[in-house]
């Protein structure tokens, strides 16, 4: 067997298409939210789909930076308790059907999911995915034998809407996780980090890079976000152009070379 290239070896070139920032409308947390908002209750966007499409593109970017095949590649998933950690365990399904070696570590129990993040763990759960909670199922130690051994790390533990210094059993993984600097993949934001300001809270992430979600948050392209956000990159879920006309905002069509798009600038 091939042995996985080392960790300085994780940052290949992609050939994913470009979007310049200057482009791209930025959006607040609160921007954010009545986006969501709109997509569920006036446009009949589910969670659950918009939850699938980030996953699904979450574990396409990962192939991407692991230099195109998943087969036998080692990642580690950290899940927060929130949407974002739901979209985690997404990706980590697509993971396993596509050959990697995931192991998935929550931030808290399974009850303090949120509903759709309990429905994607019970599919992990099912096809027989290593799940485990961290500081009870797994010691410390055990986690940063896993970093260790893992090609990629997935940052799924806060989203947008996280504020304030990350505390208790969150603040605990983020710790762990964040000393896998050089191969960290965050979801939305790295975990720590304010949407609006960039600011980061300690802990936090260091990424190197970020997938975020329908349009990139103001502090992801701060002068304070942009030393932890590593290369940004956005994915499309699906979101109509009518919807952010509904706030203001002209979006254009980011999205038509490739659903998901490298963010220069």
């Amino acid at each position: 067997m091939t042995p996985s290239p080392s960790p300085a070896a994780l940052a290949p070139g992609d050939a994913l298409p470009r979007v310049a920032a200057s482009d791209l409308p930025l959006v607040t947390a609160a921007q954010m939210a009545e986006v969501d908002r709109l997509a569920t209750d006036v446009f009949g966007i589910s969670l659950l789909q918009m939850m699938e499409q980030a996953g699904s593109h979450l574990a396409e970017l990962a192939r991407v930076r692991l230099g195109g095949d998943l087969r036998e590649r080692r990642v580690l998933v950290a899940i927060g308790p929130g949407h974002n950690g739901g979209g985690g365990l997404v990706a980590a399904r697509h993971l396993v059907n596509r050959g990697a070696r995931v192991r998935v570590v929550l931030a808290r129990p399974a009850r303090r999911l949120s509903e759709a993040g309990r429905h994607q763990l019970a599919t992990l759960l099912e096809m027989g995915v290593s799940c485990c909670m961290a500081v009870y199922d797994i010691s410390d130690t055990e986690i940063d034998d896993e970093l260790a051994r893992a090609d990629l790390v997935i940052d799924a533990v806060l989203g947008y809407r996280g504020r304030g210094a990350p505390h208790d059993e969150v603040a605990t993984l983020i710790e762990r996780i964040a000393t896998a600097e050089g191969r960290i993949l965050s979801l939305d934001l790295p975990s720590g980090v304010d949407a609006d300001s960039g600011t980061a809270a300690e802990p936090s992430i260091r990424a190197a890079a970020t997938l975020t979600l329908a349009l990139p948050k103001t502090g992801l392209l701060s002068e304070a976000g942009r030393e932890h956000v590593g290369q940004l990159y956005l994915a499309d879920i699906g979101l109509p152009a009518g919807l952010y006309e509904r706030l203001g905002l002209t979006v254009g069509t980011p999205f038509a070379a490739g659903r998901i798009v490298r963010v220069e600038g």
